[in-house]
């Protein structure tokens, strides 16, 4: 799963986190956010720790491939 980069930063935004912040909130080495952010993929587990520590529900911030 990835996370959709402009929903994550504009959720660190409203928190005033940055990367370093996040990845201090969230439990996680800087390079994974970092990675998250870059659109790799990340585990459930990332992504909770990620949306636990923004305060959004991680469906807020994961990306969701349309069907054409």
């Amino acid at each position: 799963m990835r996370v959709n980069r402009d929903r994550l930063d504009l959720c660190m935004a409203r928190v005033c986190l940055n990367t370093a912040s996040l990845a201090n909130a969230a439990g996680l080495p800087v390079q994974t956010v970092n990675g998250a952010r870059r659109g790799r993929n990340i585990r459930p587990a990332t992504l909770g720790k990620i949306s636990k520590a923004l305060g959004v529900d991680p469906g807020d911030i994961i990306e969701t491939e349309e069907k054409q």
